[in-house]
């Protein structure tokens, strides 16, 4: 289709994200970039994840979704391009796929290894701009998979450990994955998983709590609490959130990525 979304650590201060793209155009003027975020934090292949996660399947089949998280640049971690259920990924091979290719109904991979679809010249510490950005505008102008390197099954890449709820006996137990531009904490609790976790139980009685905080109530908009109020809902991802109406919930919190976030029943 010749759409390429990027989803990086680089930031927008440094170059590197507008080379990747005149790198892309190079090879396909006809491109069509969407840039997804290149504020995941530096190495946080569990944000990075999370976010493809939920974002891609918004995109139309046949986009090219190329994630660069790459804490192992330049080492002999190998780099995927994999087609799983209609889309395209190109990511390095540590772990950042393996949420989405564990879900997906059908997965065929191979391991980036042809030269004549990267750059004559590859550094060992910009593979976006040297291996990752030619890739995906190749497979936009059509070549096949297979032509990208050898196969690869899902048993032999790499596993991160998931960052997703846990059910105990009288809790639902999760951690803060992402902080939003709002300051809104963004959960590993999915909407699903409180449904399993609640058997049939109002949600109303549920309590959440950050860090062993105050208690929360689950509420359905901002506009249920005053300004500057906490509150945790459901988000636009289908992931339980903590947030501050009309504020900052990280900040009212001190709370951030790995924080723990429990859901229990009020007695």
């Amino acid at each position: 289709m010749g759409i390429i979304t990027l989803l990086t650590d680089f930031g927008l201060t440094d170059e590197y994200v507008g080379v990747m793209k005149g790198v892309i155009l190079g090879i396909n003027p006809k491109a069509k970039i969407v840039d997804l975020t290149h504020h995941i934090p530096a190495q946080s292949i569990r944000a990075a994840s999370f976010l493809l996660k939920t974002s891609y399947a918004y995109f139309a089949p046949g986009t090219i979704h190329v994630a660069v998280v790459d804490p192992g640049v330049g080492s002999d971690r190998q780099i995927l391009a994999v087609k799983a259920d209609g889309h395209y990924f190109l990511a390095p091979d540590n772990g950042l796929l393996r949420p989405i290719l564990d879900e997906a109904a059908e997965v065929k991979a191979v391991v980036v290894s042809n030269p004549k679809i990267c750059l004559a010249q590859i550094s060992r510490t910009f593979h976006g701009r040297d291996i990752f950005a030619p890739a995906a505008a190749h497979l936009s102008l059509g070549t096949p998979l297979e032509d990208m390197g050898s196969s690869i099954s899902l048993e032999a890449m790499q596993q991160e450990e998931a960052a997703r709820e846990e059910q105990m006996p009288e809790q639902l137990l999760g951690q803060i994955v992402w902080v939003d531009h709002f300051g809104n904490l963004v959960t590993t609790i999915s909407k699903d998983g409180l449904d399993m976790f609640a058997q049939g139980r109002p949600w109303e009685d549920m309590v959440v709590q950050v860090q062993g905080g105050d208690g929360l109530k689950i509420l359905d908009t901002y506009s249920e609490v005053g300004r500057g109020e906490l509150l945790a809902l459901i988000g636009s991802r289908g992931f339980l959130e903590i947030s501050v109406n009309m504020g900052n919930a990280q900040e009212a919190l001190y709370a951030g990525p790995g924080a723990r976030v429990t859901v229990s029943f009020s007695k």
